[in-house]
């Protein structure tokens, strides 16, 4: 049986979770090196096509993070990216892929612990998942 890493694509604000991410790094609080951090002006500006990319490209698990509510420096950019990740969540339940695969959360610059809990804690449900099942239709179509 071989051991299944997942591919985890992480879209993060630049003002809050990036810079949350970056305090992780420099305190050498440990998340998996199979994240692959995206750092965006905004949640907000995380268009659905984004997503649906990250999974056509080998994405086992996509994760948005961005600014805590009320704290947008964009005003209601993260009350935007809560909508169309809901509205997202519901196009990947309705293609097969899955809702679970995708997740937002709200983490800001001084959360370096939190970023690296949330992004163990959505790995460990991405592999009880397996692997996104556009990788078994590739494989199978191969």
């Amino acid at each position: 049986m071989s051991t299944f890493e997942p591919k985890i694509v992480a879209f993060c604000c630049n003002w809050c979770s990036y810079a949350g991410a970056d305090l992780a790094g420099v305190s050498r609080y440990q998340y998996p090196a199979s994240v692959r951090i995206l750092r965006v002006m905004c949640s907000g500006r995380v268009d659905p096509v984004f997503i649906f990319d990250a999974f056509k490209h080998g994405a086992d698990g996509v994760i948005v993070t961005g600014c805590h509510p009320g704290e947008c420096h964009y005003v209601t950019g993260n009350q935007n990216a809560e909508r169309r990740i809901e509205d997202t969540m519901k196009a990947l339940d309705y293609l097969g892929l899955g809702a679970a695969r995708l997740r937002l959360e709200w983490i800001s610059a001084s959360e370096g612990q939190r970023f690296a809990d949330v992004m163990q804690e959505f790995t460990k449900e991405i592999k009880d998942l397996g692997p996104s099942p556009l990788k078994k239709r590739k494989t199978e179509a191969e």
